[in-house]
């Protein structure tokens, strides 16, 4: 993917061209296919690429700027070329080609290579799963929320997003470089995280535990088994988790609501869930 300069970064050279074969390969990787076929991902914005910068500069390949956004945010050059990483200047016609929402700032980096049994060894404590979650923006705050709120992994199984997809990445606001994300199969992640000793809840609308049931005591949703490992899971933005999917967890926790609203989206939902965890097993 990298055309390299003399150096990790030479400012004094501006790319000009948007047609140009680098460009056109940055371009590409709004794409799936091209991502899988590079091995790579692309960032865009300035707090993401800030973040990637920070949290993974092994896995960045080139970060690209404009001026202006170099003037804007000059960390971020300044902490990349301080880690060794290639720094490329660009027109806003380049940049812009590269991306439509790159803010004047993107960076090119390997794909995650954390793996679902990486994330099991670490003996979690607070694990989010994504089953058949397919809306990029979705996905991007889910992980966001569960990197807020302490947890140590995100897993997405099923259909569920490409966790390289560029809107997933903008959602996160870096978040995807905080905490490692894995891909599972929802069965076999499930069964792993409760023999490595977390009580898998499902959380969903059907549910006959109430999260923060004061009466729960010990009870799936009352704050003595939140304090415990948990692992949540969550389904899809439309139809929520399956009968069968539902099967696999040990509870099945859903959400007071006290007002009139018939549920709360799966952001939202996922954000209360992960607190009350967090918040017990910060008690």
């Amino acid at each position: 993917m990298s055309e390299r300069p003399a150096g990790p970064a030479d400012l004094s050279v501006t790319l000009s061209n948007p047609r140009a074969e680098r460009v056109k390969r940055v371009a590409a990787l709004a794409g799936r296919s091209a991502r899988s076929r590079a091995g790579v991902i692309l960032v865009e914005g300035p707090q993401s690429v800030r973040e990637a910068v920070r949290h993974a500069a092994d896995r960045v390949h080139d970060v690209y700027l404009t001026e202006d956004a170099h003037a804007r945010h000059p960390e971020i050059a300044t902490e990349a070329i301080a880690a060794g990483l290639y720094v490329h200047l660009g027109t806003p016609e380049v940049l812009g080609a590269m991306s439509a929402d790159a803010q004047g700032v993107v960076a090119v980096l390997a794909s995650t290579g954390v793996s679902f049994d990486d994330v099991v060894a670490a003996r979690p404590r607070l694990v989010a799963v994504l089953s058949n979650v397919r809306d990029p923006g979705n996905a991007g705050a889910v992980i966001r929320a569960a990197d807020a709120a302490g947890a140590d992994a995100v897993v997405l199984a099923g259909e569920s997003v490409d966790p390289g997809n560029p809107k997933v990445i903008r959602s996160t606001a870096g978040s995807l470089f905080h905490l490692p994300v894995a891909r599972a199969p929802l069965g076999e992640a499930v069964e792993a995280l409760r023999t490595a000793g977390l009580t898998v809840l499902a959380a969903d609308g059907s549910g006959e535990d109430l999260l923060g049931d004061p009466e729960a005591g010990a009870g799936a949703g009352g704050a003595e088994s939140l304090a415990s490992p948990t692992a949540w899971v969550f389904g899809n933005e439309a139809w929520g988790l399956s009968e069968d999917e539902l099967a696999l967890a040990d509870a099945v926790v859903r959400i007071p609501i006290y007002g009139r609203a018939e549920s709360l989206n799966l952001a939202t939902a996922a954000t209360v869930c992960l607190y009350a965890s967090a918040s017990a097993q910060h008690a």
